[in-house]
């Protein structure tokens, strides 16, 4: 179930404030060089950098260096990556607000091969900052403090004959608001929200009908486990007859759940310039610590690619995912039950093409609607998110490179003053060593 798709609101993120390390995260692997030095100076305007309904818009420009490693073994390769940012806004400084935010990105992964039948690869990456699109922990809003999200995984591939072969995975991701600022139960903070744990178990079985088509079939158990030890929305008296009433309190653990997602699929290689994969199945989520009453709930699961690449360099490629994610919305319904989660439809395009040999670009794409389950917002309202980016690579030599890029992102929301918009142009000179 949760296959990782390099979704459009961090694609898009490219410029956002946050430019080289959302480009650089999604890289990760072995270069030719043992170590490697990088770095990248770019000036931007940003005119929503809080990412708030109410737009607050700034100058500024960014520093993000970066350094990696990586050592290839006959039958293990090991690679780490650090990098930093800082982002200096003109106008906060002008309004006597410290100017400066940072942010850290780690990441760490090694490769194995047993033999010729059996892989093992572990990852880890770890991101501190205050930008939604860095984070991906919930928020749709710039948060104060070094919030940490973490997500490390593991995974055995295991080619047991010619035509059988299996996937195991484990994934663990951590998430940690700090969010120093004012909490109550009628205005809860996003650690209070969001700060969670969430554990990923499954296996996929593959049978490779004919060298170019693979069919698989699938099984995923999630537990998440909200951490946040806060009430997260104001006292709600239950009165259900013949009962006597009785007080309801919602803590963060309210939102805890377990799933299980059972899936089919299939991948196939039209030609080597043309391949998809498409998985359809569904999620049964049981919602144990719920206070109003404990509740089994279905929804549908999907997972589709299609890529093409129609020269050297350049491609096309199109996502869709239908899962259920975190939410920083908890308010409860009429009858009292609290929002729990947010089930989402994401649709991504991009398009990659080398312009001339020194000169790249792409365009990017996409659009996510996402429902509430339970709570008030239940009933046909939701959140509708729309991205977009272009972005243009030129080399000027092996170590120097310029960069431009322009991005957008717009949150449609049924819910009063949650929506907005942004706006992010941006010219920088990288350099790798």
């Amino acid at each position: 179930m949760k296959k990782i798709f390099v979704s459009v609101g961090l694609a898009a993120a490219g410029a956002s404030g946050l430019p080289s390390v959302h480009a650089q995260s999604m890289d990760a692997g072995a270069s030719p060089k043992i170590w490697n030095v990088a770095a990248n100076l770019r000036g931007f305007y940003d005119d929503n950098y809080a990412v708030a309904h109410n737009k607050t818009g700034s100058f500024g420009f960014e520093l993000s260096p970066s350094v990696s490693a990586n050592v290839a073994l006959r039958q293990t390769d090991i690679g780490v990556r650090y990098t930093f940012g800082m982002y200096y806004y003109l106008q906060r400084a002008q309004n006597g607000i410290d100017p400066l935010d940072y942010t850290h990105q780690g990441d760490f992964w090694l490769d194995h091969s047993f033999n010729e039948r059996f892989k093992l690869t572990i990852a880890d990456t770890l991101a501190i900052g205050q930008d939604p699109q860095l984070v991906q922990g919930g928020s749709v809003i710039r948060v104060n403090g070094n919030n940490v999200a973490n997500t490390a995984n593991v995974t055995l591939n295991s080619q047991w004959t010619r035509q059988f072969s299996t996937t195991t995975h484990y994934s663990i991701l951590s998430v940690n608001y700090t969010d120093g600022g004012t909490n109550s139960p009628s205005n809860p903070s996003q650690a209070a929200l969001l700060n969670r744990i969430q554990q990923d178990i499954g296996t996929t079985f593959n049978w490779e009908f004919q060298p170019e088509t693979t069919g698989f079939i699938g099984y995923d158990f999630t537990w998440v486990d909200y951490t946040g030890n806060s009430q997260i929305a104001p006292l709600y008296v239950l009165i259900d007859p013949p009962k006597a009433p009785r007080n309801v309190y919602y803590y963060s653990d309210a939102r805890n759940y377990r799933s299980h997602t059972l899936y089919v699929g299939v991948s196939k290689v039209f030609s080597p310039n043309l391949s998809s994969s498409v998985s359809l199945g569904a999620t049964s989520t049981y919602l144990y610590n719920d206070p109003i009453s404990k509740q089994t709930s279905l929804s549908p699961y999907a997972n589709a690619s299609v890529t093409y690449t129609y020269m050297p360099g350049c491609y096309v490629q199109a996502n869709f995912t239908q899962t259920q994610n975190a939410t920083d919305v908890s308010t409860p319904g009429p009858d009292g039950q609290l929002t729990q989660y947010q089930e989402s439809s994401i649709f991504t395009l991009s398009l990659n093409h080398q312009l001339t040999s020194k000169l790249s670009g792409s365009v990017i794409g996409g659009y996510q609607y996402s429902s509430y389950k339970d709570g008030a917002y239940n009933n046909n309202t939701g959140d509708s998110t729309v991205n977009a980016g272009l972005h243009l690579n030129y080399t000027i030599n092996r170590h120097f490179t310029a960069n431009a890029g322009y991005d957008f992102s717009e949150l449609f929301s049924t819910i009063n003053q949650r929506g907005n918009s942004r706006n992010v142009v941006y010219l920088g000179l990288g350099a790798n060593y």
